[in-house]
């Protein structure tokens, strides 16, 4: 018998939890648990609430182009930060407007590089395929001295065991310096007798591994193909220190910024997903579960198919917000990230933050836009000038009643907040996934600030605050999914949960 409503019926209340099991993009929309969301953007899930993320300012301007590639240069208590953009570089350490390139003639913006110490001092070390390699000493910019490899070739870097590694454009020769050198002669390695894919070596990077009897690096180069070589030892060029580890398949990479050390493990962008290495070698198959990226992976592959052979794919890792970045370069102007908690391993999507390329400076995060470098997860709460919108559209609910229809009247968000953003709660039936609502509009209200403002004029801003303010819904269906919607600007969100207001038809299906 087909359920019915009965006016009368008792209302009945339930209290769902933010989504903080985060966005899902693998299992089905009708058996997904009521901790995930269908959609989430510009909402960050925590360990207790979802969280509106942190905005971003433009730190530097005046600079002409795309920022390509953003670099830090840190040597005893020195730090800085270059941009690299259309043909020449920045200095962006203090902020504001750049001023003059420190580096001009460049053939174009898109350069791997890496901090090098030596006895003689610390560098900064690029390398882009196209150009001679540079070397940033803390002030002045030269071009080193290598012979046995044209050194314009070399189009990626890294650091093992006091050497610099470089791989080669097409080719699967890696070559290195001698130990605690910057300049001097190559010597190669060959690996087109253990790549059995062929292709050529895309990356370089070193992972730390504690293998029961110590902790050792091992170096790890993977190819055009997605092969993974890793080789271990302390002398290249003598058999008895140096061998090959093991060659394992794991997908293509995705650009040349496809590993980043994660702690004591190294994490691997590719059309796969993107995976840690130590748990990725423990079999001959490639497991897609072992993969952090396996809860969001229809979005995950549909993005590295469509975009993956667009620049600007990359991995950042952000201790400060417990955060990993993959940056998605769906075009430019469109970019968006893809962001996990490091904790909980539950993802969002940021947009809004149109970003070529990440890195940390002193502890925070930064990107390079069009023609500036912006500060990211700033606690203004706005994206420059603009609003932040947040969307999520949680899990589908069945409300503990298979079976059963549902009348819905009434929704109550519980958020603490510090201003009055612009919240909006609505209800989808029956697996709807459609936004039927309209954008949010805000009209920011500007605080004041202390010796600035004058008492009794001034707005001077709240501390945080719970509202819970009861919305009216309408929807009748089997199974519903909340639809949060916010706008905001210097104003701070934390979705602890919310109420529903139903009414539960009599009968079974």
């Amino acid at each position: 018998m087909a359920s019915r409503l009965v006016q009368g019926t008792a209302a009945r209340v339930q209290s769902l939890p933010a989504p903080i099991g985060g966005w899902n993009v693998r299992d089905s929309i009708a058996n997904m648990d009521t901790l995930d969301a269908v959609q989430l953007t510009n909402l960050f899930p925590t360990v207790n609430n979802v969280v509106l993320r942190g905005g971003y300012t433009k730190y530097s301007t005046g600079i002409t182009g795309q920022v390509q590639t953003l670099m830090g240069y840190s040597s005893g208590a020195t730090d800085e930060l270059f941009a690299i953009a259309g043909t020449s570089i920045y200095d962006c350490t203090a902020g504001g407007a750049v001023g003059a390139a420190v580096k001009t003639g460049l053939s174009n913006a898109k350069w791997e590089y890496t901090n090098v110490t030596t006895p003689a001092g610390g560098y900064l070390y690029l390398v882009n395929g196209v150009d001679a390699p540079l070397l940033y000493d803390g002030s002045v910019w030269t071009n080193p001295t290598i012979t046995g490899v044209g050194a314009s070739s070399l189009s990626n870097i890294a650091i093992f065991k006091n050497q610099v590694w470089f791989t080669q454009n097409a080719s699967l020769k890696a070559w290195y310096l001698p130990t605690l050198s910057i300049a001097g002669a190559a010597a190669a390695i060959d690996m087109s007798s253990v790549a059995q894919l062929g292709g050529f070596l895309v990356a370089v990077g070193t992972w730390t591994i504690d293998a029961g009897y110590g902790v050792d690096d091992n170096l790890v180069f993977i190819t055009s193909n997605g092969e993974v070589i890793v080789w271990a030892g302390t002398d290249p060029s003598d058999a008895t220190k140096w061998a090959l580890v093991g060659v394992w398949r794991v997908g293509k990479p995705v650009g040349k910024r496809c590993l980043l050390k994660y702690g004591g493990d190294m994490l691997m962008l590719t059309y796969n997903g993107l995976y840690p290495l130590a748990a990725s070698l423990q079999s001959s198959r490639l497991d897609p579960r072992v993969a952090l990226s396996d809860k969001i992976q229809g979005a995950f592959t549909a993005a590295t198919q469509t975009y993956g052979s667009n620049f600007g794919w990359d991995i950042m890792f952000d201790p400060q917000h417990n955060a990993l970045t993959v940056n998605v370069p769906v075009a430019e102007g469109q970019q968006q990230q893809y962001v996990m908690n490091n904790i909980t391993k539950a993802w969002c999507n940021f947009t809004g933050q149109y970003a070529n390329c990440w890195a940390i400076f002193d502890n925070e995060p930064y990107w390079g836009g069009n023609g500036f470098v912006a500060h990211a997860w700033d606690d203004n709460y706005a994206d420059d000038t603009s609003d932040i919108n947040g969307y999520a559209l949680q899990a589908f609910n069945y409300f503990d009643a298979r079976g059963y229809k549902k009348y819905f009247t009434r929704a109550r968000p519980s958020i603490f907040t510090n201003g009055t953003p612009s919240i909006f709660i609505g209800l989808n039936m029956d697996f709807d996934l459609a936004d039927t609502t309209a954008a949010l509009s805000f009209s920011p209200q500007v605080s004041a600030k202390w010796d600035v403002a004058l008492w009794d004029v001034g707005y001077w801003a709240t501390d945080t605050v719970i509202t819970n303010n009861w919305q009216g819904v309408t929807g009748i269906g089997y199974c519903a999914a909340t639809q949060f919607k916010s706008a905001s600007q210097g104003t701070t969100i934390l979705w602890a949960s919310t109420d529903i207001v139903y009414q539960q038809g009599w009968g079974g299906i």
